[in-house]
């Protein structure tokens, strides 16, 4: 590779990684400055950050708010994890003449879009209300059971599953392990990389989830930080520090996890099993 083309290759990727990273560093850059100086543009970091923070916390419930993301985010992700997971492991490694078929209308409702089910799932939730309050409309439980698993998780591990060596399956069963055993003791540790990638995207997904908790949330105190943002910006007069303040902590979650677990998440989404 001669030098100019290496320079070029350099430069390019310089542009495009400053174009990518310039929304979330002038995010940053607002947080520390007054409402007027983000109407106006300003690049440059100011000294109002912790102004700004006073007054978030002084308009709105932001503890409780990250608290109810926190769980929702938490309990998804882990049942996600284990649905999908024993779905596609079983769609893979069991043979049934209607495996395939089920599985392709699995892949069909990936087809329909979630806006098409807030209804009837608002339905279904409002009459569970009637008998089951605790799982109805305005709980925590409404927000997490429609998007426990999806569709795509499931393909993903199947696919995943398709790099796992089978001999360590047969090798488990003459040990006398059962399929739930050979399930969690040989399976589970060995796609660590696969499970760290379908986390993550599960997590975000979660973490940023706005169009159903913003139906089936009622309540001031169980709305999640989404919700509390999009409160703040729709006020007669936003404070745009304050909004970029929420958004920076909001932010920080999800980033922190991607940056620990990005070697597994690339990982993973290559399909490498270890």
């Amino acid at each position: 590779m001669t030098n100019l083309k290496r320079v070029c290759i350099y430069t390019v990727l310089i542009i495009a990684s400053i174009i990518s990273t310039f929304p979330f560093l002038w995010m940053i850059v607002s947080s520390t400055n007054k409402s007027v100086d983000v109407t106006q543009g300003r690049l440059l970091p100011g000294s109002h950050f912790m102004q700004n923070f006073n007054n978030l916390l002084n308009t709105v419930d932001l503890v409780p708010a990250l608290i109810n993301s926190v769980k929702i985010s938490i309990i998804t992700t882990l049942l996600a994890m284990l649905i999908a997971s024993l779905a596609g492991y079983g769609f893979e490694i069991f043979k049934s003449k209607t495996k395939d078929v089920v599985f392709n209308f699995l892949l069909l409702s990936m087809m329909i879009p979630f806006a098409a089910l807030m209804v009837p799932l608002f339905r279904m939730f409002g009459t569970i209300s009637q008998t089951v309050p605790m799982i109805g409309i305005d709980t925590l439980t409404a927000v997490i059971l429609p998007t426990v698993t999806t569709a795509f998780l499931i393909f993903f591990f199947r696919q995943s599953t398709k790099m796992f060596p089978k001999d360590i399956l047969e090798a488990g069963r003459i040990d006398g392990l059962s399929e739930l055993g050979i399930f969690f003791r040989i399976y589970v540790p060995t796609m660590k990389t696969t499970y760290a990638a379908a986390a993550i995207i599960t997590f975000m997904a979660s973490w940023n989830s706005y169009l159903w908790p913003l139906v089936v949330l009622q309540s001031p105190e169980n709305q999640t930080i989404p919700l509390l943002i999009s409160n703040l910006g729709s006020s007669y007069a936003p404070d745009f520090g304050v909004i970029m303040t929420a958004i920076v902590i909001a932010t920080l979650p999800a980033a922190l996890i991607f940056f620990v677990m990005q070697k597994h998440f690339v990982a993973g989404m290559m399909g490498s099993v270890k």
